[in-house]
């Protein structure tokens, strides 16, 4: 039995959730205790960050949402295939892989990292307010790489099944625009957000992480 663990509210969690709820793979989820420093817990021990997902199976540990989505589709193949099989359009998914990751999650993560950050600390005496500068530079580039990927989908489609895309398009997407919606001007990626969302996989994941939406710093809009 596979063994992921992981949080229902991590956009990271969600990349290896979507690969394994698509193709009905078995596995226990163990769920990070929130009382407890992660250092503590089984990824601090095996994960050079001590961060998650981590997924275990059998004496393989795999580290790394990506990572663990690849060790899926060569290990724990299904219905949706993950990787394309033809090289040409896997190099494609890859790419598109570190762009969701790197420059939506990524920048996504700063601006809820600032706010993280300045949370007021009463028992010292300390109010602080979000680096501006931060959240600014960190939005300009959600936006730089918004109006990228709008441009991409004038010439080019998705995967029709659920792919590494997918699973880091879904999560990426999702908590990004929370933070800074997609424009009108980026009909191409507003649509692709609707439909990632529809998807059975993404739903569930959305579903088991509403209970936690208080946790969002900026506080979670009365949507999706």
């Amino acid at each position: 039995m596979l063994r992921l663990h992981a949080h229902p509210f991590s956009s990271y969690c969600w990349k290896a959730l979507i690969a394994l709820y698509a193709n009905d793979t078995p596995f226990e989820f163990v769920q990070m205790d929130g009382e407890r420093p992660l250092s503590e817990q089984f990824p601090g021990r095996v994960h050079p960050g001590g961060h998650i997902p981590v997924l275990e199976d059998g004496d393989a540990v795999v580290i790394e949402a990506t990572s663990i989505v690849e060790h899926l589709a060569v290990h724990h193949p299904g219905p949706a295939p993950l990787i394309p099989a033809d090289p040409a359009e896997a190099v494609v998914a890859r790419m598109l892989d570190r762009v969701f990751d790197n420059y939506v999650m990524g920048n996504m993560q700063r601006v809820v990292a600032a706010h993280l950050a300045s949370r007021d600390k009463p028992e010292l005496g300390l109010r602080a307010e979000p680096d501006a500068a931060e959240i600014a530079a960190a939005k300009a580039r959600l936006r730089q790489a918004y109006a990228w990927l709008d441009g991409w989908l004038v010439a080019n489609a998705l995967p029709p099944n659920v792919s590494l895309v997918t699973c880091a398009a879904a999560p990426s997407l999702f908590y990004a625009d929370w933070i800074e919606p997609i424009g009108e001007d980026q009909p191409r990626l507003r649509a692709l957000r609707a439909e990632l969302l529809a998807l059975p996989p993404v739903v569930r994941c959305v579903e088991d992480a509403r209970p936690y939406r208080a946790f969002f710093p900026l506080g979670a809009p009365d949507r999706d």
